[in-house]
């Protein structure tokens, strides 16, 4: 929203400076974003007055120029300008000032052996307009030496706000100006709008043309003829105000509309009265109806789309955009003049299906004033016979202003109960009248009743919020925090809070790169990965490929490690601990932990190396990526079961899943699986892991947080090879269990070094080889023990596994 400063005078009396409105615009909720002080960007430049203007003896195209600038002796300026001429009056720009429109700051210099001290500018050198085939050709009576700005009322600062969309009332500088009265800055102006004199009845009548339920589409229409009107350009001070703020004067009739829209919140759109057929019916529009508008484009538009139609068919597209058939020119001579009021959502909708973006639609679907709507078309017509002439005819008047019935309970402590401000009833109470709110009855709990034009305050929080943005955040005292009493605070993270950080960190050492993934995916790959409940598919999606919440993190990580390697970053690592969706109950949200391994990006390294070739990642990267993960959190393994096998979407013989009885299965981990890599078109080896940090088990409460003392033993361990000879179908897991019972004291390790199946093992057999460490802790153990330490370790795993020792 943009506005000059004289503009803003015209509401708000007020002997502020620029500063101090700037400044006050902020504090009170409507940020300033940029202020352009034109006063200060041409303060260099002077109206002078060419005393000389004659050849350059060198050149022909140039003149030298005799030029008083109203202080001091004449100075010499070489100009090639055809229009440059003695007697004439233009803008001067001496040594030292910067040239906009060149990107060059003058100097004194020397063009053709002529010495130039500065330059006579035309209007594009200024930025002014696209004018450059001469120097600026000021009148006779421009006053040598004066600003050049000053004169040619450039010196009004324009002042950007940025508008958050709960404050239609603000998209008008009558409203700023409400804010700032309120604020203690001045007086608010303009209150008062004049009847118009009228003559005769309009002779165009208005139908709303809506099915019952459609009433709100369109609440009220109203429409006024101005006979004889004459449209030529508007008033210089107005071309001037709608050129500082961006706009294109047309003609006056355009303009006055483009005015109001800025000066007082209210659209407007204006026909020519003798190209208009028969009377106005506004209505849907049929589907397929088109619509040639006045930014030369052709629409089609469908039901959804609500317009004003003739017997002809449709002139306008409600509340957006005009016509061109109908639409202003420099022949018209009546005029009728259309305030109304439009449903917010209908044209937002409208305007973003049609991809049309203009003032009108950024007002309507914010919330237009419904008071202002006669209003409004009296300041028009009033405004339309001042500068263009005519004679207005009484209104036509299509449904009704929308009643509104807000009314909230308030007791003046809610003020500083949700603030902490000590804000007194009187001054609450002042703030609130000065924005327009009716308040009724003296005790401590009133009843308040919003003006027409804030839609946005519903309860008694927007009350409060009214009151303290005024009052200013900055009468807030600063206070120190209060001392604890205890010496260390008490903590104040949830368990999973706690695990999500110590999670990021765990797989971050771990060489993975986190990435942070869309919450949304596509339905078919929800369906892939457990997922596509339709409670779960989002009822407008940012895109076709992001409709459902995600029931895992997987489908994002694989996706961004495919494009990592489409980029040429083919050994890449991610990991990524984010919310996962089962259901759109609470419980159904959980945060889970998940990371990929493409290529050869396995922990101890990525790439090629010189004493060896690269070995891809397999699925026993990734559970050591998850059991280090659960170690790093404090899971314990001893109750961990690791079942061979996992979901369908990772490979079914190199998977696995993790779990603490069947019940409680936490994560899993694997290859992915060949179908999810061809559906997705990824392309291996892939190996992930996911885990469930909700579903880990709560760690037992200690009775000091102080490590545990580190015990060493003073003596040499032992080690001891076993090879046994088990079925295939036994786990190498459960031989480990079963040798670590055996002497649960002494028996500090348990590795898996060989696995063999082939010449010499039963085709339904196979061989695993470990190697356990036995760690005395108090003697050294003699061969006696250790023979019956490793005997127990070959009875104990013959026991639970029906394995026998290999010969």
């Amino acid at each position: 929203m943009k506005f000059t400063f004289s503009w803003l005078k015209d509401h708000l009396d007020t002997m502020a400076s620029l500063d101090e409105v700037v400044e006050t615009l902020t504090r009170i909720g409507l940020e300033v974003e940029n202020v352009e002080d034109k006063a200060k960007t041409f303060a260099p430049y002077k109206v002078a007055y060419v005393v000389s203007a004659e050849q350059h003896p060198n050149a022909d195209r140039l003149r030298v120029c005799v030029v008083d600038t109203g202080e001091g002796a004449p100075v010499q300026v070489v100009c090639g300008a055809p229009n440059a001429r003695t007697g004439m009056k233009s803008v001067f720009a001496p040594p030292g000032t910067y040239i906009p429109g060149k990107n060059i700051t003058l100097g004194i210099g020397t063009i053709r052996g002529v010495e130039s001290r500065g330059m006579l500018c035309s209007a594009a050198e200024l930025e002014l307009s696209d004018d450059h085939e001469g120097i600026i050709d000021l009148p006779d009576d421009a006053p040598v030496g004066q600003p050049y700005a000053a004169y040619a009322g450039l010196d009004d600062p324009v002042i950007e706000i940025n508008l958050t969309p709960n404050r239609p009332d603000c998209t008008s500088i009558h409203g700023i100006a409400r804010d700032l009265a309120a604020a203690g800055l001045g007086t608010l102006k303009g209150g008062e709008i004049s009847a118009v004199k009228t003559v005769g009845p309009c002779p165009v009548s208005v139908r709303l043309d809506f099915a019952p339920g459609d009433e709100k589409l369109c609440p009220i229409f109203s429409l006024r003829l101005v006979r004889g009107v004459k449209n030529g350009p508007s008033p210089e001070w107005m071309q001037r105000r709608l050129l500082s703020i961006g706009l294109r004067p047309i003609n006056a009739l355009v303009d006055i509309t483009n005015y109001m829209t800025f000066d007082r919140g209210r659209p407007l759109h204006v026909f020519d009265a003798k190209k208009v057929m028969g009377n106005l019916t506004v209505r849907r529009a049929s589907d397929g109806e088109e619509l040639l508008a006045l930014d030369g484009r052709t629409y089609t538009l469908d039901r959804g789309t609500v317009v004003i139609a003739d017997e002809n068919g449709v002139e306008s597209i409600a509340g957006i955009m005009g016509g061109e058939h109908s639409g202003v020119d420099a022949t018209t001579t009546d005029v009728l003049i259309e305030s109304a009021l439009w449903d917010p959502l209908n044209i937002a909708q409208s305007g973003r299906k049609l991809g049309i973006i203009t003032d009108a639609r950024y007002r309507f679907e914010r919330g237009v004033d419904p008071a202002f709507t006669l209003p409004g078309l009296d300041l028009a017509a009033g405004m339309v016979m001042e500068i263009c002439g005519g004679v207005a005819s009484e209104p036509v008047i299509a449904g009704k202003v929308p009643q509104d019935n807000r009314v909230i309970e308030f007791p003046w402590s809610e003020v500083p109960r949700l603030s902490g401000l000590p804000v007194q009833p009187a001054e609450s109470k002042q703030i609130l009248e000065k924005l327009g709110f009716g308040i009724e009855g003296s005790s401590d709990a009133v009843k308040v009743t919003p003006p027409s034009w804030r839609p946005d305050v519903e309860g008694k929080a927007d009350l409060v919020e009214e009151v303290i943005r005024i009052v200013g955040l900055d009468r807030i005292e600063p206070r120190p925090l209060p001392r604890l009493e205890a010496a260390v605070a008490k903590p104040i993270l949830t368990l999973i809070q706690k695990r999500t950080r110590l999670a990021k960190h765990a797989l971050a050492v771990r060489g993975l790169v986190e990435a942070v993934t869309w919450s949304f995916i596509g339905k078919a790959e929800a369906d892939m990965f457990g997922g596509g409940d339709p409670r779960l598919a989002l009822a407008n999606p940012i895109a076709s490929d992001l409709s459902d919440m995600r029931p895992s993190l997987l489908p994002g990580l694989l996706k961004a490690a495919q494009r990592n390697a489409d980029r040429g970053f083919g050994d890449v690592a991610l990991f990524e601990v984010g919310q996962c969706f089962a259901s759109d109950e609470p419980e159904g949200q959980t945060i889970k932990a998940a990371a990929v391994r493409r290529g050869t990006a396995r922990p101890e390294g990525v790439g090629r190396h010189w004493d060896g070739g690269a070995t891809a990642v397999d699925a026993f990267d990734a559970k050591a990526d998850a059991m280090a993960l659960l170690a790093t959190l404090g899971i314990p393994a001893g109750g961990l079961q690791v079942v061979a096998g996992g979901p369908s979407w990772f490979h079914p013989g190199r998977s696995g899943t993790l779990q603490f009885g069947p019940k409680n299965v936490i994560g899993t981990f694997g290859e992915v699986h060949p179908n999810i890599l061809r559906v997705l078109d990824l392309k291996g080896p892939l190996v992930a892991f996911e885990l469930t940090l909700d579903g880990l088990p709560t760690p037992k409460p200690k009775p000091t947080k102080m490590r545990p003392k580190l015990v060493l033993s003073d003596f040499q361990p032992v080690t001891r090879d076993f090879a046994f000879v088990v079925g295939r179908d036994v786990a190498a897991g459960e031989i480990i269990k079963a040798a670590q019972s055996a002497e649960r004291q002494l028996i500090v390790g348990v590795d898996v070094f060989d696995v063999y199946e082939g010449t010499g093992i039963d085709p339904d057999k196979k061989s695993v080889a470990i190697a356990v460490t036995i760690q005395p802790t108090d003697k050294t153990l003699t061969d006696v023990e250790i023979e019956a330490i490793t005997a127990r370790i070959v009875a104990e795993v013959a026991k639970k596994t029906g394995a026998v020792l290999r010969s």
